[in-house]
């Protein structure tokens, strides 16, 4: 199955800029790291919020899990990068329990699967 509604996925610039793209976030600095080795940065917040909808539009859910507030969904598969890699990665989504768009909670790089 595929994210519902990934054509309407939504990412906000602040998840990409001030957590996932910063390097002095205290939880998002690992995170900052891996993705600058593939050519990301704050400048260039909106090339992966591309390639994390292209994420989510290309592989398929692994998991789901419901919760009080919403829907969990988990991906992983490989992300198409600026530099022509393609690293494996886990992207988190949440749909709220009173929505149908998806919203990105997160993404981290995996080891590939065999």
């Amino acid at each position: 199955m595929k994210l519902p509604n990934n054509d309407s996925a939504v990412i906000p610039r602040r998840k990409l800029t001030d957590y996932l793209l910063n390097e002095w976030h205290e939880e998002g600095r690992g995170k900052a790291l891996f993705f600058e080795q593939f050519g990301y940065s704050i400048n260039t917040w909106e090339a992966l919020a591309a390639a994390l909808t292209m994420h989510a539009q290309t592989h398929e859910v692994v998991k789901v899990e419901q919760t009080p507030f919403g829907t969990r969904y988990v991906i992983e598969g490989i992300l198409d990068a600026l530099d022509g890699r393609t690293p494996f990665v886990r992207v988190v989504w949440f749909i709220d329990r009173d929505s149908t768009v998806p919203r990105l909670v997160t993404a981290y790089p995996l080891e590939e699967k065999e």
